[in-house]
């Protein structure tokens, strides 16, 4: 027989019943109605629900079937008129049989059942089948070996799953020897590991640089766009999709036989898991990746250590440090958000927790070897949240929004790493200011460097306009010669003490010999006067020894250039009388210059 797809939703009246036969005859439809039971038939098709309410069968009943589609529609009246039947979304607890209370064993052997197909399998897979691959023996464990094992999963009822999946076992859970470790020595054993792996350096960037997880606090998730449901007070309407209604009815009907402590247990390993999921679905804003199931399960101590937890504020701890030292972002802000997150998830009802359980268990199904967690825990967790009462769930909604965690509280120095970086980060601006800050005038070598140029540009802008006054009053004294000038070219500026390099001086004069016997190619006449003008000079300036020393490097330059420049300048000299014409030098770019009065040119 096959169990079809099938669909519930009710009305003050009607319970309403969608079922999808497609393939079948109309003419074989057969119906079971009585009390919370209801059976129904077509073949090869065969549904038998237990029911939360009471139906009866009196007339008022109505069927319609969409050949089409292959949906059978049923209309059943409710015994108590406006009666809500609550769980209808939970279809494994509805496939259950009336009355089924024991605990079957989670591992069944069906070699029995099926021995003729395996090996029909195995006759076909023969030829691909490694021969040299070393095989053991597994031997089945004792009662009394099995009792000093220790015990791990949902409730705590599993123990020897990993004896055999060792190869698995460092890809899923961070505990080495599950088998053999005791529930403290896994907890000091995590401790330490998340003390060593939290990264201060990490922490801090996302604390200075949190640009990123600022959009991501902003981003909304679905559980948060949920309406009130019209059937359930204070809870959400949440709708299953067609996969998640499959696998709904994939899942074997279990019961849990669960003592207080342990019942206590598996609530407070449910936060924790959906913890997890809550930071993932927000740093990845609802898209999951191939990081995905690693994620969650990093981030839920009981996933990656097998935790088990007696109190609500041990599980904040626990999921406040591992978000700080494993995840891309960790910030608090982001586990405060992912507490918030999971307490509106519980107030919406078990609904919503168990849509969030299916999309956990398709995430692991679609990663290996992940898929070992949900046939540890989410699958249990998924068959078990269908049976608890909503007020439980609500319950530990109004618990968790109560509950408060400081940064304190994890104990990884989080306030004195902030406070320092805070100092570093002021100190350095303060660093950075003082340097950008302008440079006051006199203070430092740059400074002299600046006020000597210019002092340097503003001379020879003043002797430009003493040669000119030069010139003016050379034309105005004409055959009378007089040569009224007073010019004083080396009354040099002193060198600053910060510049090594000695400043080039204002004008630089050779001896009266040097200059006549650079000029070999001059007039008589010029020669003369050209070595009355220098003695002159001399006389009137008492230029020092040592400033004639200091100057012997730019001296001989200027006789070089004295000495190129003399033969162009010999047609003029020959014209030129001792009565109006006076030599001026200057330390730019025509050191000697021959001024001609008026008298020459007639």
């Amino acid at each position: 027989m096959i169990t079809p797809a099938f669909d519930l939703s009710q009305d003050p009246e009607y319970l309403i019943l969608s079922i999808r036969v497609p393939y079948t005859r109309t003419s074989e439809f057969d119906l079971f109605i009585e009390g919370t039971d209801f059976k129904f038939y077509a073949k090869p098709y065969f549904l038998r629900l237990t029911l939360p309410g009471r139906i009866v069968e009196d007339g008022r009943e109505k069927a319609i079937f969409d050949i089409d589609k292959g949906l059978f529609t049923l209309r059943v009246p409710k015994e108590t008129a406006g009666e809500h039947f609550e769980g209808l979304q939970m279809l494994t607890s509805l496939l259950a049989p009336k009355g089924s209370r024991s605990a079957k064993p989670l591992v069944e052997d069906i070699s029995t059942d099926c021995s003729e197909g395996v090996g029909d399998d195995e006759e076909e897979d023969e030829e691909d089948f490694d021969w040299q691959v070393e095989q053991e023996v597994y031997t089945e464990s004792s009662e009394e070996e099995m009792r000093t094992l220790q015990k791990y999963g949902f409730g705590n009822q599993r123990s020897g799953v990993f004896a055999r999946l060792q190869e698995e076992l460092s890809e899923v859970i961070d505990v080495k020897n599950p088998e053999r470790t005791t529930v403290a020595e896994r907890r000091q054993a995590r401790l330490e590991v998340e003390a060593s792996a939290f990264s201060p350096d990490h922490y801090l960037a996302d604390l200075f640089e949190d640009d990123e997880i600022k959009r991501l606090l902003e981003f909304r998730a679905w559980w948060a766009k949920l309406s009130p449901s019209a059937d359930q007070e204070g809870e959400a309407a949440v709708l299953f999709t067609d996969d998640e209604k499959e696998q709904l009815r994939k899942f074997t009907n279990r019961s849990y036989l669960l003592d207080k402590t342990s019942r206590y247990q598996v609530w407070l390993s449910l936060v924790d898991i959906l913890l997890a999921y809550s930071y993932e679905v927000r740093a990845t804003e609802g898209e999951y990746n191939v990081e995905s199931p690693w994620t969650i399960r990093k981030l839920s101590g009981t996933l990656c250590w097998m935790e088990t937890y007696s109190s609500l504020q041990e599980v904040l701890v626990s999921f406040g440090r591992r978000v700080l030292c494993y995840p891309l972002y960790r910030h608090f802000a982001m586990v405060s958000a992912a507490v918030n997150d999971t307490a509106v998830i519980l107030q919406s009802g078990k609904a919503c927790v168990l849509k969030c359980l299916l999309d956990i268990h398709r995430v692991f199904r679609e990663n290996d070897p992940a898929y070992i967690l949900n046939d540890l825990y989410i699958t249990d967790y998924c068959i078990w949240i269908q049976r608890v009462k909503s007020k439980k769930v609500t319950a530990l909604a109004a618990a968790l929004q109560k509950a408060s965690l400081l940064k304190k509280d994890l104990e990884l120095e989080l306030e004195e790493l902030e406070e320092a970086a805070t100092i570093v980060a002021e100190e350095q601006e303060e660093q950075g200011a003082s340097k950008s800050a302008p440079i006051p005038c006199g203070d430092g070598s740059s400074a002299s460097s600046d006020s000597s140029s210019s002092s340097d540009s503003s001379d020879e802008s003043e002797e430009s306009e003493a040669e000119g006054q030069g010139c003016a009053d050379s034309n105005q004294g004409g055959g009378a010669g007089g040569e009224t000038f007073k010019y004083n070219p080396l009354e040099s500026e002193p060198a600053s003490a910060a510049s090594p390099t000695p400043e080039e001086p204002t004008v630089t004069f050779l001896s009266s010999e040097r200059k006549v016997g650079a000029l070999p190619s001059a007039s008589e006449g010029s020669r003369q006067l050209i070595q009355e003008l220098g003695e002159r000079v001399a006389e009137e300036l008492r230029i020092s020894q040592d400033s004639l020393s200091s100057y012997k490097a730019e001296t001989n330059c200027s006789a070089q250039q004295l000495s190129s420049a003399a033969a162009p300048t010999e047609e003029t000299s020959g014209r030129s009388s001792s009565s109006g014409t006076f030599l001026e030098l200057s330390p730019g770019r025509n050191p000697l210059l021959i001024i001609q009065t008026q008298e020459d040119l007639d």
